[in-house]
């Protein structure tokens, strides 16, 4: 049978002056111009915490909107304000950044997080009322150094300086004198990665109504990859945030695919399942602080606060058909191949239309497809467009094409099937997964039947192929019930195979008459 989709979680950490030590888009700034106008607006354009819970997309990340009350809010949403937003939602919460430089000390084991102890003191107690936030994780906090110490890590030794309220408050310790992949960066990357995918493997447990010791093996898809100097991105994430987590019981791997990498390791969880390898398989992710204020200048250029401060998490938990929840359904897999090439038509083709055909499916008989759900608050402005929509557009014109749909169709098919993006730009998290909570209770509910989610990658970006990537899956509502009623029990194949028997004896014996 196939596995289930027992829960999901979605978190957000605020990081805002992550954006402006952190984000590539800063970073380059600051070593190509220095001096430009944008480095010097840009503090004027971050978010405070409240700005960021009032956000509707963000409320929509963790679960306190429905992606069709989403659709109902008037573009742009910068400037439309949830007034009643809430830090915590039916998903998972919206971490302020004091607090999330706290879990980032929790989730290091090498002692290269240093904090300045004033700065733990006030912040302490605040951490420890998050009721996500386990007993043995507290015990886990350090009191802190004196900020002399941390200061001359940072101007002496290479560290990256954590930041809150415009203060100095901590550093990220480079891991190795000589190895870049164990630079006071790439560890800053890592431990903000692993911190934000801990977070949502926590709420993921809770969601899925399950305990830390029933968790197996754990995926880990996000965009990092950490290592040394002789295996440069061996991995292992997933462990590592698994123990933090406390689910005593899991082993795990990474799996990598750029943008596609969750819809990947969402198959191969669902087949490790399946195949009976493994009775709850979790795949989860971590934020990417490479991204944070990517498309930075566009917004300051046009007057928008930075949008892209939040870095994201998610987590999906998978175990054997319960006979309730829904399903993945590995018999219908769109796959984008080496020769499938790098037209959008083929890509969506290869993805959408070819898996549905070979199912014996049309487009229509998915209720919701969940592509790149970018927010195009964020796209928009900066020049790429509406993604979602342009993604429906294309797979109404196939189906069109393969008279599926009727042409006057195509301008209502983004509203009925899909939806309006509300996911950061964080890679690989847009890539399909920010749905699948909705999915699984829009199921449950009678609402639809299958949700596609299609994940799509650009491998050309690590500079050894011009392929893109990309993999589909399709939810649907469980069909245990179904395949009892059409399965024959044991004692009826034991009737058979004697009946047969027993027909082919007289047959002999009649043939011999």
């Amino acid at each position: 049978m196939n596995s289930v989709i027992k829960g999901a979680s979605y978190v957000l950490a605020h990081v805002p002056e992550m954006v402006f030590y952190n984000g590539t888009t800063q970073t380059t700034e600051k070593v190509v111009n220095p001096e430009s106008e944008y480095l010097k607006e840009l503090p004027s354009h971050l978010r405070t915490y409240e700005e960021c819970l009032q956000y509707w997309p963000n409320q929509t990340y963790i679960g306190n909107v429905h992606p069709d009350q989403m659709a109902e809010i008037e573009f742009p949403y910068y400037d439309k304000k949830k007034e009643d937003g809430e830090r915590y939602g039916k998903y998972g919460e919206i971490m302020p950044q004091d607090e999330f430089l706290i879990l980032v000390q929790v989730c290091d084991v090498f002692e290269v997080v240093k904090l300045d102890k004033n700065f733990v003191a006030e912040v302490k107690d605040k951490f420890c009322a998050d009721p996500i936030i386990t007993e043995a994780m507290k015990a886990r906090i350090e009191e802190g150094v004196e900020l002399s110490e941390i200061e001359h890590f940072v101007n002496e030794e290479h560290a990256e300086g954590l930041y809150n309220n415009n203060k100095l408050v901590g550093c990220v310790k480079r891991a190795h004198d000589i190895d870049v992949n164990l630079s006071a960066h790439v560890m800053h990357e890592n431990l903000m990665s692993k911190a934000s995918s801990v977070l949502a493997l926590l709420y993921g447990v809770r969601n899925a109504g399950i305990q830390p010791e029933d968790v197996q093996y754990v995926i880990d898809c996000a965009e990092e990859a950490c290592g040394d100097m002789n295996q440069r991105g061996g991995g292992n994430f997933a462990k590592a945030a698994a123990e933090i987590a406390g689910l005593p019981n899991a082993t795990g791997s990474d799996a990598r695919g750029f943008c596609a990498g969750p819809s990947h390791a969402l198959i191969e969880a669902a087949a490790l399942v399946k195949s009976g390898a493994y009775k709850t398989v979790v795949v989860t992710a971590g934020g990417c602080t490479a991204k944070l204020g990517m498309n930075g200048k566009d917004h300051v250029k046009k007057g928008l606060p930075i949008l892209e401060d939040c870095l994201g998490g998610f987590c999906v938990v998978l175990s054997e058909n319960d006979g309730v929840n829904p399903e993945i359904n590995l018999d219908i897999l769109g796959r984008h191949t080496v020769g499938t090439g790098s037209a959008p038509q083929a890509v969506i083709g290869s993805l959408v239309t070819d898996p549905l055909e070979r199912a014996g499916l049309k487009v229509t008989d998915i209720d919701k497809f969940s592509p790149e759900m970018q927010n195009p608050d964020i796209t928009k402005p900066a020049g790429a467009g509406d993604v979602p929509l342009a993604n429906y557009k294309m797979i109404a014109a196939l189906a069109v094409k393969l008279g599926q749909i009727d042409r006057k169709e195509v301008a209502t098919f983004a509203k009925e099937r899909g939806m309006t993006g509300w996911a950061p730009t964080q890679g690989h998290i847009p890539s399909g997964v920010p749905y699948i909570g909705f999915a699984r209770e829009d199921i449950l509910a009678g609402k639809i039947k299958r949700a596609m989610i299609i994940g799509k990658g650009s491998l050309f970006l690590g500079r050894m192929t011009n392929l893109f990537d990309g993999v589909s899956f399709v939810i649907q509502a469980n069909t245990a019930a179904e395949e009892a009623n059409s399965t024959v029990s044991e004692e009826e194949v034991k009737g058979l195979i004697a009946k047969a028997m027993k027909d082919f004896a007289a047959s002999l014996m009649s043939a011999e008459e």
